[in-house]
């Protein structure tokens, strides 16, 4: 048994750092990789476009990508001279898209997302998970089932009044009485279940903890957490944590997936299960949004306000902190089953557990590295870059007397150079918003986002008309069903409307997408193709069309093969989705 010393680990903190422990030489999650499946999508003559994969050069040294700063620059370089041209594009795209629409057998985007949010309001917000997540299969558009589903997890409080009153604000107390609200997320049963079922490793899926005398310790052996020894730390006493339930348990993975997309930030989850009469965790607080869902039995929990100006949102996670570091609580409560517990970044929490019952909670967590200011890290050294390039001010040399009245020593000086310098700053700094390289820079954080997603999570239907859903096979002798067999009238759409993201890559158009991701974090590479210019156009028009289905032959690219291979290209990858099965089985 070891202490457990340094920084606190958050939810998403604590899944993070478990998958770069396991792979420590993965490159930061902040660069550019090339993906292993990289497939530029090109112009093709053929029917059949080719399916061998290329990987991509970066453009860096040795294969790496550039820096960020770099990067961003290199895309507002590539950006400028394309402007004029996709403004003219855009407005062929919004014609192409208004014919197709008339000529097709769906109705309007408007429309469905109007029938999408009616379908919504009908859900019922005390309803079970379980009967939830089908009724969501209702709602055509992702983002109005992440919405929904944020609903649900709120209510009944509206989401405009949690934004509004408490995100980033305020801890949130929901208590609903209603021990079954959450059946179907997690259990300890299922909890049992997968540590019987699946390779568990301690340190990584699962942390066994203890809290006793304001001593926080940790107790991870080496290798496999095989039921035996799990449940005898559990009897001693201690607490467990998994870090990725959602690498395990399907409906876990379907509830982060969806609300990824309402928040646009990574959305990670830990598991607790706490013996009675016991205390897993010192006092801290978190660098991330965390939503404490009550799971089973029964936890009591104390809310601290932020001690000081600096820890409000913090950037990142607390130390263990000692019950005289932290004054009074401003929220005590005991959840139970069912309830919900919100508090922002920054609030100090502690929680244990009753003498006459075990606790199972569930912190559902998003916004880590998400500011302003994570943004701003990527944005002013490109703008600075930019600047220094394009303007001869940003270049002129310093004053050659500068050392003589700036620095520590000389910051109570008066004297009218040192102002007229400080002057100087300040004019060039606000200068540099001119160059700041806003959209390159969301681009990159998106980049960001894209990697750590979790995949979708496929209904049946969606499967059978996937390319999960062919089937290619090996049967008398021979591969069978391999080709898709895509015609003009062929009605295609999206999987789900955050799955791709187009970025400029430099001197190519890069398509970031999740379908490949792991549901293990930076388990694979980021995963991107390099799509061809005049194909740039076909993907826009999939995105402002969804969630409609529209024909192969609406695509706005120059033939009919080029179609085809857009299409096909973006199926395989299981970007896009079929009206019907391309095969009855």
């Amino acid at each position: 048994m070891e202490e457990l010393l340094g920084p606190r680990v958050s939810a998403l903190s604590a899944y993070r750092s478990a998958a770069l422990r396991e792979e420590p030489h993965k490159p930061p999650a902040h660069r550019l990789s090339a993906s292993p499946r990289n497939q530029k999508v090109k112009k093709r003559r053929p029917k059949k476009p080719p399916r061998g994969a290329r990987p991509l050069s970066s453009g860096a040294a040795h294969g790496q990508p550039p820096g960020d700063s770099r990067l961003v620059l290199a895309v507002v370089t590539a950006a400028k001279s394309r402007r004029v041209k996709l403004r003219s594009r855009r407005r062929v795209l919004q014609e192409t898209r208004e014919q197709s629409l008339e000529a097709g057998d769906s109705a309007p985007a408007a429309e469905m997302d109007k029938k999408g949010r009616a379908s919504a309001r009908c859900l019922q917000a005390g309803s079970s998970l379980r009967r939830l997540l089908g009724e969501l299969g209702g709602v055509p558009h992702s983002r109005a089932q992440a919405a929904r589903l944020l609903e649900w997890l709120v209510a009944p409080l509206s989401p405009q009044s949690f934004f509004e009153q408490h995100w980033e604000k305020q801890p949130l107390l929901l208590r609903r009485g209603n021990p079954a609200y959450y059946q179907g997320l997690f259990s300890t049963a299922e909890f049992d279940a997968i540590l019987r079922d699946h390779e568990v490793q301690f340190g990584v899926n699962l942390d066994v903890t203890s809290y006793e005398d304001g001593r926080r310790e940790t107790h991870n052996p080496l290798g496999r957490a095989l039921p035996a020894v799990v449940w005898d730390f559990y009897r001693n006493g201690c607490s467990l944590r998994m870090l990725n339930p959602q690498a395990f348990s399907t409906t876990v993975w379907r509830f982060l997936s969806l609300l990824q997309e309402q928040f646009g930030s990574m959305v990670g989850a830990n598991t607790y299960l706490t013996p009675a009469g016991t205390q897993g965790f010192a006092p801290h607080y978190d660098d991330i949004e965390a939503f404490v869902v009550q799971l089973e039995g029964k936890k009591h929990w104390r809310v601290y306000s932020p001690r000081k100006e600096a820890e409000v949102l913090p950037q990142f996670s607390s130390s263990n902190l000692t019950q005289n570091e932290i004054g009074e609580p401003i929220l005590e409560t005991v959840l139970e089953a069912g309830d919900l517990l919100y508090f922002p970044r920054g609030f100090i929490h502690q929680g244990d557990c009753l003498p006459e019952a075990h606790s199972l909670h569930m912190t559902v967590s998003s916004f880590q590295r998400n500011s302003w200011g994570d943004l701003l890290e990527k944005l002013l050294p490109a703008a600075l870059q930019m600047a220094i390039e394009e303007d001869v001010e940003f270049r002129q040399g310093l004053p050659i007397d500068y050392l003589e009245y700036t620095g520590v020593l000389n910051s109570d000086v008066i004297d009218p150079r040192r102002t007229a310098f400080i002057k100087k700053v300040h004019a060039l700094i606000a200068k540099l918003i001119n160059y700041a390289p806003v959209d390159a820079a969301v681009d990159q954080k998106a980049k960001d986002f894209f990697h750590d997603c979790l995949p979708p999570v496929l209904t049946e239907s969606e499967k059978a008309c996937s390319v999960y859903g062919l089937p290619a096979r090996w049967e008398n002798g021979d591969v069978q069903d391999v080709d898709v067999p895509f015609r003009e009238n062929t009605k295609v759409r999206l999987l789900r409307y955050g799955i791709v993201r187009l970025c400029n890559g430099g001197d190519k158009m890069l398509l970031y997408y999740t379908t490949e991701n792991s549901r293990v974090y930076h388990k694979e590479e980021p995963k991107y193709c390099e799509i061809e210019p005049e194909y740039t156009d076909g993907i826009e028009f999939l995105l402002s069309s969804y969630p409609n289905y529209v024909s192969v032959k609406a695509l706005p690219c120059d033939t009919l093969d080029d179609k085809i291979a857009l299409a096909t290209v973006l199926f395989e990858k299981g970007l896009l989705i079929t009206k019907s099965p391309l095969f009855s089985v």
